[in-house]
């Protein structure tokens, strides 16, 4: 026998806050796989914009200033010549990588490819 559970409207579209905040932030395109690549070591601007296919250049600072001001990534400027800039996560970005591994885990299970990366 089911026993039934009455609540009011607003419950029902109640959102964990956590897991709103997350989205919106990692939620956006180009977002996980940028903390993806900075996951595995910190990057410099160019190397990250050929370690994720099809994003702009304007894009990837975007979504870098983002990230920093959330306080997951880091940005430093190595001294040159040449001057360079390169990204680190910080403790908190770091932080994701189990998240993250459990996700792509997940993702290879239960999402089908869908072919070539395109826009």
């Amino acid at each position: 026998m089911a026993v039934e559970q009455r609540h009011d409207e607003a419950t029902c579209r109640q959102v964990d806050g956590g897991i709103t905040r997350v989205f919106q932030l990692l939620g956006k395109r180009w977002t996980g796989p940028i903390v993806a690549v900075l996951v595995e070591q910190p990057a410099h601007f160019a190397d990250l914009c050929r370690a994720v296919p099809g994003i702009s250049e304007r894009m990837l600072s975007d979504r870098l200033t983002e990230l920093g001001a959330a306080g997951l990534v880091v940005r430093e400027v190595d001294e040159g010549p040449p001057l360079r800039v390169s990204y680190r996560l910080t403790p908190s970005g770091a932080a994701l990588e189990p998240a993250l591994r459990e996700l792509g885990k997940w993702a290879e299970e239960h999402l089908p490819e869908s072919g070539p990366c395109t826009e």
